[in-house]
C-alpha cells in the first residue's frame, strides 16, 4: 500500500529528529559531531597531559636500559649456575622489551611521542651503568635484582600521578609491577641462604 504524502512528510520529520537527537547525544559525549581542539588530532583521542607524557618516559627509558643492560650480563655471565642465570637474563629482557613497547604505544595512543633514543636514553635513566668485561654469575644476580627493583621503583614514582590523570595507563604499570616484582624475587632467590 502507498504511502499518503502526510505519512511520508510525518516518517521524513521523524527521521530527522531522531537523527538530530542522535547527533546532539554523540557531541555531548565528545564523539561524531563533537569539535576539536588543535592539540588533538584526527583520531579524536584523549591527549595525554605534558605531566602524563613526561612520567611515561621515564618508565620506558628505565625499561629500554633495562633490557640493554640485561643483554650486556647475557654475553658476559660466567661462573657457577651459568646456563640457569643465562636462560633468566632472557626472560628479564624478553619483559623488558615487551613493556618498552606497550608503554612506547600507549603514549603514542595519548597523542605523546615516545623518545627511546639511545643517547637520551643514557642520558636519563635512573639505573646505575652496568660493568664492563666478564661478571661473575652471583654478582650479575645481585646487579640485575638492584636494576629491577629500580624501574618498579620508577613506576611506583610515577603511579599515582599517571593514575589520576589516566587510569588505563596506570594498569600498564600494574602489569610492569606485577611481572619485574616476579621476576626480581626469582632472580635474587639465586643468592639467598635459607633464614632459620
Amino acid at each position: 500500500m502507498a504511502k499518503s504524502a502526510t505519512q511520508k512528510s510525518t516518517s521524513t520529520k521523524d527521521a530527522a529528529a531522531s537523527t538530530a537527537k542522535t547527533n546532539r547525544r554523540r557531541s555531548a559525549r565528545g564523539g561524531e559531531g563533537a569539535k576539536l581542539t588543535k592539540e588533538e588530532n584526527a583520531e579524536k583521542g584523549f591527549t595525554a597531559s605534558a605531566a602524563l607524557s613526561e612520567n611515561l618516559q621515564r618508565v620506558l627509558v628505565d625499561l629500554i636500559e633495562l633490557s640493554l643492560q640485561g643483554k650486556q650480563a647475557h654475553w658476559n655471565v660466567v661462573g657457577t649456575n651459568f646456563r640457569d642465570t643465562h636462560l633468566q637474563l632472557d626472560e628479564i629482557i624478553e619483559a623488558a622489551r615487551g613493556f618498552s613497547d606497550d608503554v612506547a604505544e600507549r603514549m603514542r595512543a595519548l597523542h605523546a611521542l615516545p623518545d627511546g633514543r639511545s643517547d637520551l636514553v643514557a642520558a636519563t635513566t635512573t639505573l646505575p651503568e652496568f660493568p664492563q668485561g666478564e661478571i661473575a654469575t652471583t654478582e650479575v644476580i645481585d646487579l640485575m635484582t638492584e636494576r629491577l627493583d629500580g624501574v618498579c621503583g620508577t613506576c611506583r614514582d610515577v603511579h599515582d600521578d599517571v593514575d589520576e590523570e589516566d587510569p588505563t595507563s596506570a594498569d600498564l604499570l600494574h602489569a610492569v609491577l606485577e611481572r619485574l616484582e616476579q621476576l626480581s624475587w626469582m632472580v635474587s632467590a639465586e643468592n639467598r641462604t635459607p633464614k632459620r
